[in-house]
């Protein structure tokens, strides 16, 4: 495909800026991660509200963009080689922003690798372990008379927040004292812990007291307050 417009998505999701990469998203943790990228490097972009109440992650014209029916995914008008690239997955949509701008992801490919590494720590570990704890906590999950699932994701969120707990000790972010992607992947899923899934308690999320105050510095950072209202829910 050479322009944006022979993408069936934008045919439901009409590009108003066609030059601008194109967000299809919405204020979900993963969702956050990317709006949060975008809005941090200053690349311009145009949002477009995937609405799950009327179930748009499913229509023709969303899978034909990402298969797996999931948020966010992008399209990229001014891909590699000036062609448009369409992408979904959000850690990897982060590690393509952070090569295209050079921002948020060391130069020395040492530090680079080891900045992958705790976004796919994020991607395998921490959002579907908390995800699943926000099923058996809050959401139909929690009227299940076997308590064996809660616990399980209970128990390894708990794990994961001291993993976490530990690598940020002395650290002011993640990779040390500068705020990567490493970051940007995983405050959201933190935030949600003590936010949306009402799980504080139950993982003892004020007991990471490196966790919390890193989540504090994360969330005011005026690109993530900007991300979590974007695309608006209204």
């Amino acid at each position: 495909m050479n322009t944006l417009s022979d993408f069936l998505i934008t045919k439901k999701w009409p590009a108003e800026h066609p030059d601008r990469l194109q967000l299809y998203s919405l204020p979900t943790p993963n969702g956050i991660k990317v709006s949060a990228m975008l809005e941090e490097t200053g690349l311009a972009y145009e949002p477009h509200k995937v609405d799950f109440g009327t179930n748009d992650q499913t229509s023709p014209e969303f899978l034909s963009l990402n298969p797996n029916n999931k948020i966010p995914a992008i399209i990229d008008p001014n891909g590699p080689g000036g062609k448009p690239l369409a992408l979904w997955e959000s850690g990897a949509i982060l590690i393509y922003l952070a090569e295209k701008t050079g921002k948020f992801h060391p130069a020395e490919p040492g530090e680079k690798y080891k900045t992958i590494q705790w976004v796919m720590w994020q991607m395998g570990g921490l959002g579907p372990m908390t995800g699943q704890l926000g099923f058996f906590h809050k959401f139909a999950g929690k009227n299940f008379e076997d308590r064996r699932p809660f616990e399980r994701y209970r128990d390894e969120v708990k794990r994961l927040l001291k993993v976490l707990d530990a690598q940020l000790d002395g650290r002011e972010f993640i990779m040390g004292n500068d705020y990567t992607i490493a970051d940007i992947t995983s405050w959201p899923w933190a935030r949600n812990i003590n936010g949306f899934y009402e799980a504080a308690e139950v993982v003892g999320y004020h007991d990471f007291k490196n966790v919390v105050r890193w989540v504090d510095t994360c969330l005011a950072r005026p690109a993530s307050q900007k991300a979590i209202n974007i695309p608006a829910r209204d």
